[in-house]
């Protein structure tokens, strides 16, 4: 697909920045893990790379290109365009989030956006718009702490503390900081854990959201460093408490009148025939697809039972248990019927993430696939033979029994495409190879005193 530059677009672009004086743009996009990568223009030449690109090697980036292919492209999205807050002095700075593009002007299917675009516009053909909401939670640890000592909790607060939360003023600004990216925020809250914490922002279109959501990163990274703490969205920092989830929040909207396509009114939990076609594919690749949403060895050490995060492939409303959950709706706000995916973690890139769960739910609608029964009860409860008989299903138990999973799921691979999935399989499984290999203090405490 040949990617076209928007001459009235750009213009707006060039206006909004030339009224806030700004100096220097960075210019960002993200790799297959989902680190920002950046590089900064100054504000002469914007009108330039908006029109024509900027040249960059991809064979420098993880994921992206090998030598013999590495010239590329970064055409920006002008309406990502943002001034940067926490850099306004001396220079005022922008960012500007950016298509990857081959040489040819093509769009190139290593970047994750691109990947999620892809799926987004075959959604559009079925008739649908989707949208996700991510709720990231996070961790503040005291004294900078990058994962160089022992992590120390900013707080001992609990679930919505507020004399024991020490952050506040923190979110606070953090949610001003969201604010100049024009991201809408709803609420903010200490969470579960010591230390833990949440933002969420305003539903989106999934790309819109999913652009959110790895600007919400970087940005509570670096406010926090203003502040002399280390925010981490590592799923699981400190044993035997909650980890941090992003559940994801999803609908669809007609592409044709923007009704919202998964309300029924005559159904038992308001869920239209889409809804529970595209809740029945999306528990079809729970398995396939979770390494995408649970990328790090670390993520399996959060999703293990006891700590609200999932560990069945079930469904259901009230129960938090569940793989998948239907939120309950307030009366008149039936155009907000949606579901939500519990088992993503805030380390996954979010790109990649929408794009698999779109696949996947897509791929239960061109099937017709029927989801079982809901299942209202603590799903931890049910013992083996139980889950037996109601055919539960289990999410991978560690990262490699994921990636397992992923090479043996046809559609995740396509929605992924050659290139990602290749690239992808090959980081995770070094990664894999790295952790299984290497002795731990665990170890060592458990057996060097008794062998």
């Amino acid at each position: 697909m040949t990617v076209e530059t928007n001459k009235a677009a750009i213009d707006d672009m060039l206006r909004k920045a030339e009224e806030a004086k700004v100096e220097f743009v960075h210019l960002q996009f993200t790799d297959i893990v989902g680190i920002v990568k950046s590089v900064t223009i100054p504000m002469d030449r914007l009108a330039d790379v908006a029109q024509n690109g900027l040249w960059f090697d991809g064979s420098s980036v993880e994921g992206f290109a090998r030598i013999a292919e590495s010239d590329m492209f970064l055409l920006p999205d002008p309406d990502t365009l943002a001034v940067v807050p926490w850099e306004s002095d001396p220079y005022i700075t922008a960012r500007v989030i950016c298509r990857v593009c081959t040489p040819e002007g093509e769009s190139f299917m290593g970047s994750p956006r691109e990947v999620l675009m892809k799926i987004v516009e075959e959604a559009r053909e079925m008739g649908f718009i989707f949208n996700t909401g991510p709720e990231l939670e996070f961790f503040l640890f005291r004294n900078g702490n990058d994962g160089q000592a022992a992590p120390i909790p900013q707080d001992r607060g609990g679930y919505f503390d507020l004399s024991t939360d020490g952050a506040v003023g923190v979110r606070k600004q953090m949610v001003k900081a969201l604010n100049a990216f024009d991201i809408r925020v709803e609420a903010s809250h200490h969470e579960v854990a010591y230390g833990q914490h949440e933002i969420d922002f305003e539903y989106a279109d999934a790309i819109r959201s999913a652009d959110n959501a790895v600007t919400f990163k970087y940005a509570l990274k670096a406010i926090a460093k203003l502040s002399g703490l280390h925010a981490t969205f590592m799923p699981k920092p400190i044993f035997g408490i909650n980890g941090s989830g992003m559940h994801v929040h999803q609908s669809f909207v007609s592409a044709e009148t923007g009704k919202n396509v998964f309300y029924d009114p005559k159904d038992g939990y308001h869920l239209s025939k889409v809804a529970r076609q595209y809740i029945a594919g999306q528990m079809a690749h729970a398995r396939g697809m979770c390494v995408l949403l649970a990328p790090l060895v670390n993520s399996y050490k959060r999703l293990v039972p006891g700590y609200e995060a999932p560990v069945y492939i079930g469904w259901a409303r009230i129960n938090r248990s569940a793989l998948i959950r239907v939120p309950e709706i307030s009366p008149g706000k039936e155009e907000s019927t949606r579901i939500e995916l519990r088992c993503p973690d805030p380390s996954c890139n979010p790109y990649l993430a929408f794009a698999v769960m779109l696949a996947a739910g897509l791929d239960g609608i061109k099937r017709g696939l029927v989801p079982p029964d809901p299942i209202e009860e603590n799903l931890y409860d049910l013992d083996e033979a139980d889950r037996k008989q109601r055919h539960l299903g289990v999410l991978p138990g560690s990262l490699k029994e994921a990636l397992d999973a992923l090479e043996s799921d046809e559609v995740v691979k396509e929605a992924l495409g050659t290139h990602v999935y290749k690239r992808f399989i090959h980081a995770k499984t070094q990664e894999w190879d790295d952790y299984r290999t290497r002795v731990t203090p665990w170890e060592i405490e458990r057996y060097l005193p008794v062998f």
